[in-house]
């Protein structure tokens, strides 16, 4: 939504806003325009509409929503009653992608992360292009920007199921799986939304690693993959996966295009380059700066973002929150990880009804953990019917491996979890709750002359509160 208020309102159109508290991404967009209200109430719709930012003070404002906001919203409420025209976010992005040469990139997994490499790729190659993801980008300080050229970068978001909308000439499948079982029932649900998506592209784009894409379910003019190459247009070979980076020979339908030393760690993420990479290529774009974007791209915000460093303890924030993002997310930690050092995972269970779903999933995906520690469940919005609590991630957990712990509160974490860390941990906060908040106030029990924490510990099982 954010990102979409500011493509908007730097294409001059008058948005207003509203969020229950004020950020930094509110901040960001009341910089360039918007009208930010930091509360929601009725009352905001019918100020906008008589503020002198309405091109006729007299007519009501265009209302978009997500489909996390409906009947139980006052605002929602509001613009039912004033008869509004409410749209969802899916039809504005669909309106935008019509408007340019456009690139959806869509599937279960790894789409921020391509997209955004997309887009930095097509900015280093100088085409200023127009660019909505879904996580914060440093190289155009947050989620979007608007250029000046012919192409839309714009991530999917297959969720809700809207994606379907859109009609890109170029679209990407990173990959497709079970997700937001509060959404979908089966794989085959899912399947069908992505079938759709593909029909509604003039190229597709396709990732020939995933199992289900390899079945053949989507019919996909370009295929990449690090696997299975029979049927990929796109490939690599000598791969050196590094602490800190991961360098390949690329190669394109049987000719060597050139080395890259790509700038993001792991498997996952060498395979979303070459996604990149085809899409880049099929629109022309030398390799000379593919390759001098790839070293460069330093990732999006909480994707394996580093935080900061205390006394050799590094503290890593990343998204993931479906047990396939884990374990590719604790490869890649694995990866960074020196001789004897720790690799310590704290992950925030994300919605009651995904952590039931892949209970037996999640207890499988922390095998590159040395430590586990599991928090209460975050809701987003879900009622927990079946009274779900983050201690049963932590039993199936514990009975595939040892050092699981639970810790149901966010406000006592950081204290309890300084003096449990060793010199050369690598912690993880995983997640795409709130559990990121606790980051500064875990580095804060710091000095700033970066000297020694407490003595380590053995880790203790914390009770739940009474």
């Amino acid at each position: 939504m954010s990102a979409l208020a500011y493509v908007l309102t730097n294409k001059n159109i008058p948005v207003s806003g509203s969020d229950q508290r004020a950020s930094h991404i509110t901040e960001r967009l009341a910089a360039v325009g918007a009208h930010i209200f930091n509360q929601q109430v009725p009352e905001n719709l019918q100020a906008f509409s008589s503020s002198d930012q309405s091109p006729n003070q007299h007519s009501l404002p265009q209302v978009i929503c997500s489909t996390a906001i409906g009947q139980g919203n006052s605002e929602f409420q509001a613009a039912q009653s004033l008869g509004c025209n409410i749209f969802h976010r899916s039809d504005v992005l669909s309106a935008l992608v019509k408007e340019y040469d456009s690139i959806a990139v869509g599937g279960t997994h790894g789409k921020t992360t391509t997209s955004s490499l997309i887009g930095y790729i097509f900015l280093v190659a100088g085409l200023d292009p127009t660019i909505i993801v879904g996580g914060e980008v440093d190289a155009w300080d947050g989620n979007a920007r608007l250029g000046q050229g012919t192409y839309l970068v714009a991530e999917a978001d297959e969720s809700d199921g809207t994606l379907v909308k859109l009609r890109p000439q170029l679209g990407v499948v990173t990959n497709i799986e079970l997700d937001h079982p509060d959404h979908y029932q089966s794989l085959d649900q899912v399947v069908d939304i992505f079938q759709t998506f593909a029909r509604h592209c003039e190229t597709l784009v396709a990732c020939v690693d995933c199992p289900t894409i390899a079945k053949g379910v989507l019919s996909h003019q370009i295929g990449y993959g690090l696997n299975n190459i029979d049927q990929a247009d796109y490939w690599a070979t000598d791969i050196e996966y590094g602490p800190l980076s991961t360098r390949a020979v690329i190669w394109e339908r049987g000719d060597r295009l050139g080395e890259i030393n790509l700038a993001l760690l792991g498997s996952h993420n060498l395979c979303n380059a070459l996604g990149a990479i085809a899409v880049a290529r099929h629109c022309g774009v030398p390799f000379a700066p593919i390759a001098e974007a790839l070293a460069s791209f330093q990732g999006a915000k909480r994707r394996f973002e580093i935080r900061g460093q205390r006394q050799g303890i590094t503290f890593i924030d990343d998204y993931a929150h479906h047990p396939s993002e884990i374990e590719a997310t604790l490869q890649s930690a694995r990866l960074r990880a020196g001789q004897g050092q720790r690799v310590v995972a704290i992950f925030q269970p994300h919605r009651y009804s995904r952590t039931l779903a892949f209970l037996d999933e999640f207890a499988k995906a922390f095998k590159n953990a040395d430590v586990t520690i599991i928090t209460d469940i975050y809701g987003a919005g879900e009622k927990n019917v079946d009274n779900l609590t983050g201690e049963a991630l932590q039993r199936a957990i514990a009975k595939q491996q040892n050092n699981v712990f639970y810790h149901p509160d966010l406000q006592s974490l950081p204290l309890w979890l300084v003096p449990q860390l060793q010199t050369g941990d690598l912690v993880l906060f995983l997640g795409a709750g709130n559990l990121n908040q606790t980051i500064p106030t875990l580095l804060a029990q710091w000095p700033t002359d970066d000297s020694s924490p407490l003595a380590p510990q053995p880790l203790t099982q914390c009770a739940a509160p009474d």
